[in-house]
């Protein structure tokens, strides 16, 4: 199958999987969805929709976030992977929202990514969720699955991102990212799929017989 047949294969099949795939992480506005995709690096979205209710009862809001310490901050998200970085990263970046954009998020890179613990796949989480502005988040498991369906060689995320949105629609993108990543949750998991046993890798390369290896970002 030509990468032209196989764009067109997965973009059509995770349309009819996933429809309208939802935003994973609980939310309520722009704040609230930048604090929970800042804690998902490196933790399931479950357990951070586990762990922001009673941190947004606490402070949902920059200014209120702003008076929390880093320490009471850290309580709230310990559960979380690296909770004393994030912790001190959204206390910064709380202070820095009242200080200097009027306690409100902004809606362009530059400024999202200049955030204490906001790195481009955060601020394209951000940009693509809460405002709509067509992004292509790369996280390391799009990143093995677009290597997986022969979409990028794989050698960074910067690249396959780039590879990304230029294989598919600009129109596509936010939905995409988001039926990718439910599609390699359900069926392409690392160890549901070795890039030879889901619908897609079956269908996309039928003569592989041998385990896939990704390359790591």
């Amino acid at each position: 199958m030509k990468k032209a047949d196989r764009v067109e294969f997965i973009q059509k099949r995770l349309a009819e999987l996933y429809p309208n795939p939802p935003i994973p992480l609980d939310h309520v506005d722009s704040f609230t969805l930048l604090i929970a995709v800042l804690l998902s690096a490196q933790c399931t979205d479950k357990k951070v929709n586990e762990v922001t209710p009673a941190l947004f009862q606490a402070a949902s809001t920059p200014e209120r976030m702003s008076k929390l310490s880093a320490a009471k901050i850290q309580n709230y998200i310990r559960q979380c992977g690296l909770a004393p970085q994030k912790a001190k990263a959204i206390h910064g970046l709380s202070n820095i929202l009242v200080d200097h954009f009027d306690s409100i998020v902004p809606d362009n890179f530059e400024d999202l990514e200049s955030l204490p613990g906001v790195g481009h796949k955060t601020a394209s989480v951000v940009m693509a969720q809460a405002f709509g502005h067509p992004s292509f988040p790369v996280d390391t498991h799009i990143h093995r699955l677009a290597q997986r369906w022969g979409l990028t060689n794989g050698k960074s995320v910067v690249q396959t991102e780039r590879d990304l949105k230029r294989l598919f629609q600009e129109s596509t993108w936010n939905d995409l990212h988001l039926q990718i990543i439910f599609y390699g949750r359900e069926y392409c998991s690392a160890r549901g799929c070795d890039g030879t046993r889901c619908e897609i890798c079956k269908t996309c390369f039928p003569k592989r017989r041998k385990p896939f290896v990704s390359k790591k970002a």
